[in-house]
C-alpha cells in the first residue's frame, strides 16, 4: 500500500513538472478543445430540450397557469363553477387566476362589401372566449402580447381582440391548412356567429402569441359573451390558477380535488397539461443532443489520446530512463494520467463558466425565436454534473492507453530510442 501510494506521489510530481514545462499555446489549445467538447456535449442537448421547454413555460404563463380546470369530455360547461371560483378567489394562496367561457363560433369579415355570394366567404372558425378583461390581464399579462390595435377595455362592449393565427396576414406561413380572414385590422367590423345568434363586433386588436390556446381564439367580454351565447347560466368552462411559491401545482390540485370540484371539472398540473406528444418530442430531442454530444466527446477523448502518445512518444528516451533509476510504471502512468485530468478539468470548469455565467444568462434574456415557442438553454445543474464526470472519465481512459502503451516497451529500447 506504501509502495502505491509512493508511486502516486512521485507521479503527481513528474505530472506537474510535465505540465509547468508544457508549451502554452500548446496547453491552452487543448483546454480550448476540451471547453468546446464540454459545450457540445451541454449545449446542444440544452438547446433542442429547451425549444420544447420554452414553449411549456410560454404555455403556462399564458394558458394553463400552475393548475388548470376544464370541462369534462362531453359537458358543455364546468357545472356548479361559481362555487370553485368563490373557493378560489378567496384562498390567500392564489396570486391570480382566469375564469373563461368557451363555445364554437364562425367569424366573418367584409361582409358588408361582398358582392359575390357565389364566391367563398371570408369567415373563419375558432374558438370564441369570453373573459373578464382585467382578470385575463392580471393572470396571463395578455395585453403584452397585442401586436395592433389595443386590448379590450372592461367599460366598454361590442369589441372583439383576434388572435394572429385566424389572420391571413399571421397564419399565411404555414399554409392553406386551415381558413383564415383576410383584410382584417383594428377598426374592422366582423360578424360573429355562435348556435345560429349573430352580433357584430368591432375589432380591438390583434394578440400575437406562439400558444395555440391565445392565437387561435377570439376573445370579448363574459358580458358580451353571455349575451351572444344566450348563456342561461353563469358555468363557465376554464379555470386557469396561479399559486404562491407556498405550495406546490399538486398541492394546490389536491386542494381543489378534496373540496370535490373534481367531480364536475378535469383539474390538471400544468406539467399533466402538456400534450403527451411534447413530452415524447421532448425525450427524442434529448436522445438526439446526447449523440451529438457522443460525437464531440469522441473528438475530444481522441484529441487528448493524441496529445498524450505524441507526447510520451517524444519522452520514451525519458520514460526509459525513469524506469531504468527505479521509477515505478504506476507513476509514470499516473503522471500522464494527471495531465489528462487537468486538461478535462480546466476544460470542464471553464465550459461550466461560460455556460452558466454567460450562455443560460443570455438564452434567458433573449430566447431563441422559433415559429412555435421562444426557445431557452435548459442545463439542469445535476445533469451537467453528470455529464463533467462522463467526460473526465472518456478523458482519463484516452490518457491512459497510450501512457500504458510506451511504458510497456522494453527500458533498454525506450533509453536507445530504438
Amino acid at each position: 500500500m506504501a509502495s502505491v501510494a509512493q508511486s502516486i506521489k512521485v507521479g503527481l510530481f513528474l505530472g506537474t513538472r510535465q505540465l509547468r514545462r508544457a508549451n502554452r499555446s500548446t496547453t491552452i489549445l487543448i483546454i480550448s478543445i476540451m471547453t468546446f467538447t464540454f459545450l457540445n456535449l451541454v449545449v446542444v442537448s440544452g438547446i433542442l430540450i429547451g425549444l420544447i421547454v420554452g414553449g411549456n413555460i410560454a404555455n403556462r404563463n399564458q394558458y394553463t397557469g400552475d393548475v388548470i380546470a376544464t370541462t369534462i369530455s362531453g359537458n358543455t360547461a364546468i357545472d356548479h363553477s361559481q362555487a370553485m371560483i368563490s373557493t378560489i378567489a378567496h384562498d390567500p394562496q392564489v396570486t391570480s387566476y382566469s375564469a373563461r367561457y368557451l363555445i364554437g363560433s364562425t367569424i366573418e369579415a367584409n361582409y358588408k362589401t361582398r358582392t359575390d355570394f357565389s364566391s367563398k366567404a371570408n369567415t373563419v372558425g375558432g374558438q370564441l372566449t369570453g373573459i373578464n378583461p382585467v382578470q385575463e390581464d392580471q393572470f396571463s399579462h395578455m395585453s403584452k402580447y397585442v401586436v395592433e390595435g389595443k386590448y379590450l377595455d372592461p367599460t366598454e362592449s361590442g369589441y372583439i381582440v383576434l388572435g394572429s393565427n385566424l389572420l391571413d396576414r399571421y397564419s399565411s406561413a404555414f399554409g392553406d391548412s386551415f381558413d383564415s380572414l383576410k383584410n382584417v385590422y383594428p377598426g374592422s367590423t366582423v360578424k360573429v356567429t355562435v348556435n345560429g345568434r349573430t352580433r357584430e363586433f368591432i375589432v380591438k386588436g390583434i394578440v400575437k402569441s406562439k400558444v395555440n390556446e391565445v392565437s387561435l381564439r377570439a376573445f370579448i367580454s363574459q358580458t358580451d359573451f353571455i349575451q351572444l351565447a344566450n348563456r342561461t347560466n353563469l358555468d363557465i368552462n376554464e379555470i386557469s390558477i396561479d399559486h404562491d411559491a407556498t405550495i406546490t401545482d399538486d398541492q394546490m390540485k389536491a386542494r381543489l380535488v378534496a373540496d370535490g370540484f373534481a367531480d364536475n371539472a378535469k383539474i390538471q398540473t400544468s406539467t399533466e397539461a402538456i400534450p403527451q406528444f411534447l413530452v415524447q418530442i421532448k425525450t427524442a430531442f434529448a436522445v438526439l443532443g446526447n449523440l451529438i454530444g457522443a460525437i464531440g466527446i469522441v473528438v475530444g477523448s481522441i484529441t487528448i489520446f493524441i496529445v498524450v502518445f505524441i507526447n510520451a512518444v517524444t519522452r520514451q528516451k525519458f520514460i526509459g530512463i525513469l524506469k531504468g533509476i527505479g521509477v515505478s510504471p504506476l507513476a509514470i502512468q499516473v503522471s500522464y494520467l494527471m495531465q489528462s485530468l487537468f486538461y478535462g478539468v480546466s476544460g470542464s470548469l471553464l465550459g461550466s463558466l461560460i455556460l452558466y455565467g454567460l450562455l443560460v444568462p443570455a438564452f434567458n434574456a433573449h430566447p431563441i425565436d422559433f415559429p412555435f415557442s421562444d426557445g431557452i438553454l435548459v442545463a439542469d445543474v445535476s445533469t451537467t454534473v453528470l455529464r463533467i464526470v462522463i467526460l473526465l472519465i472518456v478523458t482519463l481512459i484516452a490518457g491512459y492507453i497510450p501512457a500504458r502503451m510506451i511504458i510497456k516497451r522494453n527500458t533498454l529500447d525506450s533509453i536507445l530510442g530504438r
